[in-house]
Formats: structure tokens, C-alpha cells, sequence
């Protein structure tokens, strides 16, 4: 009973941080509409996607450290252990990032397909990318966060703990470097410079290589889970004949 009970509190949980991520969403969407049709950007592929005016530039890029601040803190609040603190703020940003686009594709119509350009964030340097990329990132978080929240941790050993988080850092690099590789080659040629870049291609190859990388904390949380009832399943059966 006790156990029930604790699953019906976990899973009440993840219920009410996806519903703070769906109304945080769309709230973001509705700021981003709103800023976007001040400075003429709806349609975010263009260059100079945030005009220096007056004190935008400075407070937009507060707003964006606020954001990821809040998401991070209702995952702090919603969990008791640390391994469930980092689960629902990476359950809630996997979800506010999909419903924010969702928002905006009802508020103005945009994207118009997942392949659309992006300008994902602008610290330390503008991310551009196409709407399915972060989105691909943002069912991750969703599914690991899921995962460690709403399934008892099993034993697994530091090395191969270790292992998998040294994959998923590696593929967070890598992402990043995809992400800002328009920016980071002309770095070295100054913010006006940087602003007017625009990217041309994007490199799916290595982004789906990074993706691979970030996945294996996934995948070995989800082996561990399966080896986990091997042995109750196998004397399940035994009872059975």
C-alpha cells in the first residue's frame, strides 16, 4: 500500500511540473510574439535577429539565464532526491521547450515545418538551429526525466554510471558546437560581425551523433531497469510450473 501510494505521489507530481512547463510555455511564447513583432521578426531567419535597442539586448539575455533558473529550481522543489530534483528540471525543460513552439505555431502561425531556422538562444554566442533539433533534445530530457522520477533507482555500478554521463557531456559538446559553429567561426571578427551571420546548413551527422551521445543515460537506465527484473520475472515462472 505504502508503495502504491508513493507512486500515485511521484506520478502526481509529474503531472503537475509538465502542467507548470505547458503554462510556463506558453507564456514564453507569448513574450517571444510579442518582442519579435516589436524588433520585426517573426520570422526569426534573418540577420541581426535581436536590434540592439535601447536596453533589449541586455534584458532579453537576463530573461533567457531566468528561464533556465525557474526551470531548474521547480525541479529542485518537486523532488527529494537529488537524482529526482535533476529528473523533473530536465522533464520540465524537455517539455516547456516543446509546447513553446507549440504556442507560438498557435499564436502566429510560425514554424511552418520542424525544418525551420531558429535562433535558439543567444549565450554565449547565437544557437541556430532547426526546430527539430532542440526538439529531438527536449524528448530526451522528457523520457530520462520520466525515468528517474517515476521508477525506484536500481544499482548500477559508478563506473558504468559514469560511463554514461561522460557520453551524454561529450554529446552536449558536441550539440553545442553544431548549435554555434556559424558563430564560433567568425568569432574572432568581432559582435557586429557574429550578429549578421546567418547559417546555411546544418550538420545533421554530427547532431545525430551528439543526440546518440546524450541518449546513453537513457539506455543504460533502461537496461539496468530490464536486468533488474530478470531474476523476479525468471522465479515468477518457476511458481507458475
Amino acid at each position: 500500500m505504502a508503495g502504491m501510494n508513493s507512486r500515485a505521489r511521484n506520478f502526481g507530481r509529474w503531472w503537475t511540473v509538465c502542467l507548470f512547463a505547458v503554462a510556463m510555455a506558453w507564456v514564453e511564447a507569448a513574450v517571444v510574439f510579442d518582442l519579435r513583432t516589436m524588433v520585426d521578426r517573426l520570422e526569426p531567419y534573418q540577420e541581426n535577429p535581436l536590434p540592439l535597442i535601447g536596453r533589449l539586448g541586455p534584458v532579453e539575455l537576463v530573461r533567457e539565464l531566468a528561464t533556465l533558473i525557474m526551470l531548474l529550481t521547480v525541479g529542485v522543489l518537486a523532488g527529494k532526491t537529488w537524482r529526482a530534483r535533476w529528473g523533473y528540471a530536465l522533464l520540465a525543460f524537455g517539455a516547456w521547450d516543446i509546447f513553446y513552439y507549440a504556442g507560438l505555431k498557435v499564436i502566429c502561425g510560425w514554424p511552418h515545418s520542424l525544418l525551420d531556422w531558429d535562433i535558439l538562444f543567444l549565450l554565449p554566442l547565437p544557437w541556430w538551429g532547426p526546430v527539430l533539433a532542440p526538439m529531438l533534445i527536449a524528448l530526451l530530457m522528457i523520457i530520462w526525466g520520466t525515468l528517474a522520477t517515476q521508477l525506484p533507482p536500481v544499482a548500477v555500478s559508478r563506473r558504468a554510471t559514469g560511463m554514461a554521463w561522460t557520453a551524454a557531456g561529450v554529446g552536449m559538446l558536441l550539440a553545442l558546437l553544431v548549435f554555434m559553429n556559424d558563430a564560433l567561426r567568425v568569432a574572432d571578427q568581432g559582435v557586429p560581425v557574429i550578429r549578421q551571420v546567418l547559417p546555411t546548413h546544418f550538420n545533421w551527422p554530427l547532431f545525430l551523433v551528439a543526440l546518440g551521445g546524450m541518449a546513453v543515460p537513457i539506455v543504460q537506465l533502461s537496461i539496468s531497469r530490464w536486468r533488474h527484473r530478470q531474476p523476479v520475472t525468471a522465479a515468477a515462472q518457476l511458481v507458475e510450473r
